[in-house]
């Protein structure tokens, strides 16, 4: 039986408290059921819960929206699909809508499929609206027979509140947000055969319902979408506060979805199982050596004397460090007794004299602050890059025997004020740099 492509049916009416509850949506509640949520599909009755193993999700996220000849809009991108066991048969529908913020359907596409070895049935509904209404697009295709279509036109004045499938999940998240179903919500719908007809909603009130081991409060909303034969479909879902499904019963149907994943009642996704784990800096070799690193200072002979007390350091405790790299664990530190502290440093003038010259005993740096220090000084002193690569390629060109002198004679114009001899007088060594030529009597010309 093949309707014909213009459909005249009586036209369902918007009710008034419909209407008015649309105008209240806002962009808040919108927002608050962008999300993707995950069910199980299980039997219903008293039939094993394993027997009609399946998973059913839906997911709401903005996405823009094109059509040729068309700017592009900001939009509601509703996507839905179940995959299941139906008398062992296995069988799969997915549902792929565009939704203004206003709940208008742009585009939708349904498909059902039902995957039979020898004669697999698809159907495919697809929903476009257009300047003069919408156009519903039906194709069935069994086994290997011609594909058989059909198609209806609605005016925009028939499609006044329309509410598919697409725009329906979407109105059930915010009536569950809200935890609230106005009464008297009808909409204008579309059936199974493509034709329109109505669909109610209102609230069957609050209950305790099972969620994995756990149990929280759902509100129950029944939905159920009258066709134009008289017939009538009736859904049963329970929604928890945060908007999300806790459990979906198409009434008369021999399975249901249904959460089992209580995580979702606290609002956050749970954090993988990793304990905290105690720290014990002193025996962590990095943690240890970084510690020392902060509290040693230097002594002569390459020993080290602890700044401030340490558990386990007493004031003067000494160790030895050894190539100059910081200790790399525990075991590295020896109690070699208590020395008297150290004397004061000498005076600046002696510590380039000699060659035993005692080490200061302020604390060195840390090398962190070294490094800053050295990188401060060569942004105020940009001049340095230029010298030295000034420098590097004479000695590249010029690949000089003796650097040294090289180096020393090509930095001579810069210290034209200071005799180049004194630069070396505190290491009692002789300038490097060339002496002048011996002066030579004018020869006599008599």
């Amino acid at each position: 039986m093949e309707p014909p492509p213009e459909c005249r049916q009586e036209t369902p009416a918007l009710t008034e408290a419909a209407a008015k509850f649309l105008n209240f949506i806002g962009p808040e509640d919108l927002e608050r059921c962008l999300f993707a949520e995950m069910l199980e599909v299980v039997a219903a009755g008293d039939q094993p819960r394993d027997q009609a193993g399946g998973r059913w999700w839906v997911s709401a996220r903005w996405a823009p929206y094109k059509r040729t000849g068309e700017p592009v809009r900001s939009c509601l991108l509703v996507r839905a699909a179940s995959r299941r066991r139906q008398d062992g048969v296995p069988c799969s529908s997915t549902l792929k809508a565009y939704v203004t913020t206003q709940l208008e359907t742009l585009e939708q596409e349904e498909q059902e499929r039902l995957e039979l070895r020898a004669h697999p049935v698809e159907k495919r509904t697809h929903m476009v609206s257009h300047q003069h209404g919408m156009t519903v697009t039906k194709t069935l295709r069994e086994g290997e027979a011609e594909t058989q279509c059909w198609s209806f036109s609605y005016g925009r004045d028939e499609l006044q509140g329309l509410m598919p499938e697409g725009a329906s999940l979407l109105l059930l998240r915010v009536l569950a947000c809200r935890w609230a179903v106005p009464p008297g919500l009808v909409f204008p719908a579309i059936d199974t055969e493509g034709h329109l007809c109505t669909s109610s909603y209102h609230a069957l009130g609050t209950q305790q319902q099972a969620v994995g081991s756990a149990e929280a409060e759902v509100l129950v909303i029944e939905r159920a979408v009258h066709a134009s034969a008289g017939t009538s479909t009736v859904w049963h879902s329970s929604f928890l506060p945060s908007g999300r499904l806790a459990r979906q019963m198409q009434v008369g149907s021999p399975v249901m979805v249904l959460l089992q994943d209580e995580s979702v009642l606290g609002g956050v996704e749970p954090r993988p199982p990793f304990p905290k784990q105690p720290l014990d800096w002193e025996e962590d070799v990095q943690l240890y050596s970084w510690f020392l690193d902060r509290k040693v200072r230097w002594c002569d002979m390459g020993t080290w004397r602890c700044a401030t007390p340490q558990q386990g350091l007493p004031e003067g405790t000494v160790g030895i460090r050894l190539a100059s790299s910081p200790p790399r664990s525990s075991s590295v530190k020896k109690d070699l007794g208590t020395l008297p502290p150290c004397p004061p440093p000498p005076p600046p003038a002696q510590w380039l004299g000699g060659t035993s010259a005692p080490v200061p005993t302020l604390p060195t740096p840390p090398q962190e602050e070294l490094q800053a220090s050295h990188t401060a000084y060569i942004r105020q002193h940009p001049e340095l890059w230029a010298l030295l690569a000034d420098f590097l390629q004479a000695l590249f060109l010029h690949q000089p025997h003796d650097p040294i002198s090289f180096a020393a004679q090509f930095f001579t114009p810069f210290a034209h004020q200071q005799p180049p001899e004194t630069r070396f007088a505190s290491a009692r060594a002789a300038s490097p740099l060339p002496g002048p030529p011996p002066r030579r009597p004018p020869a006599n010309r008599e």
